[in-house]
C-alpha cells in the first residue's frame, strides 16, 4: 500500500512576519489596560493617616506590580513597531520609541515613591514621616500627570501619523487618537493649573478619546493586523512617505 505523505497539508503555513509584528504590538497594547483597577488600589495611600495608620498593604503594592506591567508594555509596543514604522518615516519612529520609553521612565519613578511611602510605613515611622509620605504622593501624583497626561497625547500624535499617512490601519483609528491628543493635554494643562482634579468627571471624560484609540488600535492590531501598503514594502529607509 502506497504510504500518502500528508505532510504538505497538515502543515500551517508560517506567520507573515508583519502580521506577527501586529499581533505582538496589538496585544502588548491591550496589556497596558491592567493599570485601570489602581485607580482603587491607590485609594488608601491618599489618606492623611495612611503611613501611620493599621491595614495591609497589598492594594498598594499590587497597584505598584500593574504599573510595572504598564511601563514595560510601553516600551514594547514603540520597539516592537519600529521595523515596520521607520519605513514610513524613522525619525518618527525612533521619536515614539524615546516618548513611550520617557513615559515608563516617568512611571516607574512614580512606582518608587509610593514603595517608598509602604517601606516608611512599614518601618513603623514616627510622625515626622507623615509630612515626607505626604510629599512622597503629591510626587507621585505629578509624575502620573506628566507621564500620564502629556505624553500618551505625544505618543497619539507620533504613531497616529505614522499609522494614518501609511495607511496601515482604517484612518478612523488615528483620527480617534487626533482628537483626543489635545483634548488630553488641556485637561492636564488645566489639573496643573487647579481648575479640576487629577480624578474627576472632567479629567476622566477627556481621556476617553485616547483610551478609545489605543484600545481600538490594540484589537485591530491583533484581529486583522496592518493592511497591505506601499509604504512598509521593499527596502527600509528614512524617507518621508506621504499616502
Amino acid at each position: 500500500m502506497a504510504v500518502t505523505d500528508r505532510t504538505s497539508a497538515t502543515t500551517r503555513a508560517p506567520m507573515a512576519p508583519e502580521r506577527r509584528t501586529a499581533l505582538i504590538a496589538g496585544t502588548i497594547y491591550l496589556l497596558t489596560f491592567v493599570s485601570i483597577p489602581t485607580l482603587d488600589l491607590y485609594a488608601p495611600v491618599h489618606a492623611p493617616g495612611f503611613v501611620q495608620g493599621p491595614g495591609p498593604d497589598t492594594p498598594v503594592l499590587i497597584g505598584a506590580a500593574l504599573e510595572i506591567v504598564v511601563a514595560l508594555a510601553c516600551i514594547g509596543t514603540a520597539v516592537v513597531l519600529h521595523p515596520v514604522l521607520k519605513r514610513v518615516d524613522e525619525a518618527m519612529s525612533l521619536g515614539l520609541v524615546a516618548a513611550r520609553t520617557l513615559e515608563a521612565a516617568i512611571i516607574f519613578a512614580g512606582v518608587a515613591c509610593l514603595l517608598t511611602v509602604v517601606s516608611l510605613r512599614q518601618a513603623g515611622a514616627g510622625e515626622d514621616a507623615v509630612v515626607a509620605a505626604g510629599a512622597l504622593v503629591r510626587l507621585r501624583d505629578w509624575t502620573f500627570l506628566t507621564g500620564q497626561g502629556f505624553l500618551p497625547a505625544v505618543n497619539a500624535l507620533l504613531l497616529g501619523s505614522l499609522l494614518y499617512r501609511a495607511r496601515l490601519v482604517p484612518r478612523i483609528l488615528p483620527v480617534l487618537g487626533f482628537i483626543g491628543a489635545p483634548l488630553l493635554i488641556a485637561s492636564a494643562t488645566a489639573t496643573m493649573f487647579g481648575l479640576w482634579e487629577q480624578v474627576s468627571v472632567p479629567a476622566g471624560l477627556a481621556a476617553l478619546p485616547i483610551a478609545l484609540w489605543e484600545f481600538s488600535l490594540g484589537l485591530w492590531l491583533v484581529l486583522k493586523g496592518f493592511t497591505p501598503s506601499p509604504s512598509t514594502t521593499g527596502p527600509v529607509t528614512g524617507c518621508d512617505v506621504h499616502a
